[in-house]
């Protein structure tokens, strides 16, 4: 029975395919599901004094991706939460998974192929390949 699973949102068109995933399972009412975006910050952002106000762009960006979070969760017929942080998005991802101690975790693939992939990196594959949980992997259709 899985008891936990977090989902990996990334705010792109593929986030409505993983939450569609998502409500495919049948899933038991104790089921609790983390909904989760990762931030990806830049060394300088990382710096920002807590005191100071935050980039315009960062601000208007996280109430986009709370929002969308928000619309998601109410779909679900389980509990949920929604997590949203920044960092290194497959680090962030597998530190939350193993703070909520996840049964699984849903994460999208944007598709990338080739020198693309190598030069940008998946998170998909690293969470795959570093996640102490099953990790399932939803395609661009």
């Amino acid at each position: 029975m899985l008891e936990t699973i977090l989902v990996a949102l990334d705010g792109s068109e593929i986030a409505a395919r993983v939450i569609q995933t998502l409500d495919d399972l049948v899933l038991s009412p104790e089921t609790r599901v983390i909904l989760c975006h990762v931030f990806s910050t830049a060394e300088s952002e990382i710096d920002l004094p807590a005191d100071r106000p935050q980039p315009q762009s960062l601000r208007f960006s996280t109430f986009q991706i709370e929002q969308q979070l928000q619309s998601f969760q109410e779909q679900l017929s389980v509990k949920s939460q929604i997590e949203i942080v920044a960092g290194n998005p497959a680090e962030e991802i597998i530190r939350l998974a193993n703070i909520y101690k996840a049964d699984l975790i849903i994460i999208g693939s944007r598709g990338l192929t080739g020198m693309t992939r190598i030069v940008l990196g998946s998170v998909s594959s690293q969470v795959v390949e570093e996640a102490v949980c099953s990790v399932w992997v939803v395609k661009p259709s």
